[in-house]
């Protein structure tokens, strides 16, 4: 179980716009993801190195958005200004969370423009849509390629600031946040409103940028 990626949703500028400021922020190459079909959303990806990386997802005009979970979270973060979503727990197999939290996985999907596939199982957005400090859970196709492939960059994530408890997060991992990352710091904050994904804080080559 490793943190895998954090999400950000655009902001009223649309996808293009705030995945290319961000990418300046960072000083990293965005990459064309493509769109999630059974989620009604599209994304950008920011590669980093640590096999992680940023996505900045947006919600598509289609029926697909207002049943999806994850489509209905992006619509919802967007309608506020857009920012921080969530972050995103890799593991290996999705069965004994499946087992633990009472709930199924779903598919998911996305071609690249340059014909990859990418494919995976996740788990836990309705945690998200509940209490936006939770991550939730991906497990990909073991034939799959992984967004931090097209890395080309040294920027790696430093540290998460949570409004949130540790202890909340704690329980829904089954482990506490810290043994997701070796080298990602986590800093719980008492939340100004509702909890979540406060802060990402990077190590860059210019100095640390925290968003």
């Amino acid at each position: 179980m490793r943190v895998d990626h954090v999400s950000y949703a655009a902001e009223s500028d649309g996808l293009q716009a705030t995945a290319e400021r961000l990418a300046a922020k960072l000083h990293v190459e965005p990459v064309e993801g493509g769109v999630h079909p059974r989620f009604g959303t599209r994304n950008v990806i920011l590669p980093l190195a640590h096999e992680r990386y940023v996505e900045v997802v947006e919600v598509l005009d289609h029926p697909s958005a207002d049943k999806a979970p994850f489509g209905q979270a992006v619509r919802a973060r967007s309608e506020l200004g857009g920012g921080w979503l969530g972050w995103v727990v890799r593991v290996e197999d999705l069965a004994d969370i499946e087992q633990r939290l009472g709930r199924a996985a779903v598919d998911g999907n996305r071609r690249m423009p340059d014909g990859r596939e990418f494919k995976w199982r996740q788990l836990g957005v309705r945690g998200l849509q509940s209490d936006p400090q939770l991550p939730f859970f991906v497990q990909w196709d073991s034939g799959s390629p992984h967004p931090s492939d097209d890395a080309h960059t040294d920027v790696t994530i430093d540290s998460l600031e949570i409004g949130g408890d540790p202890e909340r997060v704690k329980d829904w991992l089954g482990l506490p946040a810290e043994t997701t990352s070796s080298v990602i710091q986590f800093h719980f904050v008492a939340p100004h409103g509702t909890p979540g994904l406060m802060s990402v804080t990077f190590n860059t080559a210019e100095g640390d940028v925290t968003v």
